[in-house]
């Protein structure tokens, strides 16, 4: 029986943290869920629209971003017709992250057709601070009999179709089984506002892990950081914002060190320069602890992915920054299921075939100007 079991019980402003490791238990999977994995904008938006299409009782939407585009459209079509059908239909979008992409039109469209439209965390002058705080979670969830989750967002620029080669390199699963009826319970929580509602899941199998409990504040954290420790060949890590706190870099680099093959990917092309720049601060110490990190050259990488040793794997849409760990509502999938790490595995290796290392020599000698912004951005990273 393989236990992975976090160790960090502080949180990086030196409160104790009241995970006793419960909830961050990752056993081998013996469950019957079925797994397909997307990494193509346009397989996926037409796997969704056709569920969307399909449903019969309910269809619950969370996202960060929706798009008043060509793919935002087809969506709202899709959800409205359902709704005139009769169908339940809950959207809960983020303010933050859709503020400059959604439109007031699409909203009237899709109350005035029957869509449950709810927004998160909207600004309010009596609680400025909570705007911050976003729900960066996107899942589909359609008749309690299959969903979706990941790290695409509903919008064009993951298109081939629309955005062309230039499109965004994302991941996503859906999936069926009682996974599902676990993201279901955990929509509904959400959207009522208990937001560190968790559902009673089994012993064994996959998981749906969000990173605000009631038993530790931080528990994505703490799922990472257990892999991390455990891990015995490699770690395989992508991620598009890599700045994460103090503990999670000494992991990895303790494990780099005692011979673990831990391989970083990361994009060149960046939506967020500041965040790279915080990131390039963090990577010689990493390289100097044997860390390989690889840039991803094509396009924009917007997956968030780990794979441990073949055993274990972890997708959903949490990156590997303070944002995603201590600030944003997340939601990823956790699971020992062989095929599924597999998959991600070769997708991992796909990707590296597309990038470029990062050489130690050559990384010392980039210039001041670099290294100054670098430094100014790590200053601000906890709000990246």
């Amino acid at each position: 029986m393989i236990e992975y079991r976090s160790g960090a019980n502080v949180t990086p402003d030196g409160r104790e943290n009241r995970c006793d490791g419960s909830e961050c238990v990752m056993l081998p999977d013996h469950a019957s869920e079925t797994f397909q994995l997307f990494t193509e904008g346009d397989t996926l938006y037409t796997s969704m629209l056709s569920a969307i299409k399909s449903a019969q009782e309910s269809i619950r939407l969370e996202c960060y971003i929706f798009a008043d585009d060509a793919v935002g459209n087809r969506f709202c079509q899709a959800l409205i017709e359902r709704a005139q059908a009769g169908i339940k239909v809950r959207v809960h979008l983020d303010a933050a992250g859709s503020l400059f992409w959604f439109s007031r039109k699409m909203q009237n469209n899709l109350r005035c057709n029957g869509v449950q439209l709810r927004w998160f965390h909207r600004w309010s002058w009596r609680s400025p601070w909570r705007y911050n705080r976003r729900n960066h979670r996107k899942l589909l969830i359609v008749d309690d009999r299959v969903a979706f989750l990941g790290g695409f967002n509903i919008h064009q620029e993951n298109s081939r179709e629309c955005y062309g080669d230039a499109r965004w390199r994302d991941t996503h699963v859906n999936f069926d089984g009682s996974l599902v009826d676990m993201a279901a319970q955990l929509f509904d929580a959400f959207w009522r506002g208990r937001l560190r509602w968790q559902p009673v899941q089994k012993e064994a199998g996959s998981r749906l892990l969000h990173n605000h409990t009631l038993t530790c504040r931080h528990r994505l954290r703490c799922v990472y950081g257990a892999a991390f420790d455990k891990a015995k060949t490699y770690i395989y890590l992508t991620t598009p914002y890599f700045v994460p706190d103090g503990h999670t870099l000494k992991q990895l680099r303790q494990a780099a060190e005692r011979g673990v093959d831990v391989r970083l990917l990361v994009p060149r092309k960046s939506d967020m320069r500041i965040a790279r720049w915080a990131a390039c601060h963090i990577y010689t110490s990493l390289l100097d602890s044997g860390v390989l990190i690889f840039e991803y050259l094509p396009r924009m990488l917007h997956a968030k992915t780990v794979v441990v040793d073949g055993k274990w794997a972890m997708v959903g849409t949490a990156n590997l920054d303070y944002r995603s760990f201590f600030i944003n509502y997340e939601l990823n999938l956790a699971t020992a299921d062989r095929r599924l790490a597999v998959e991600l595995k070769e997708q991992f290796l796909e990707d590296l075939s597309q990038s470029e290392g990062i050489q130690p020599q050559a990384w010392q000698r980039r210039n001041g100007v670099s290294r100054g912004l670098e430094r100014i951005a790590m200053i601000v990273k906890r709000w990246l």
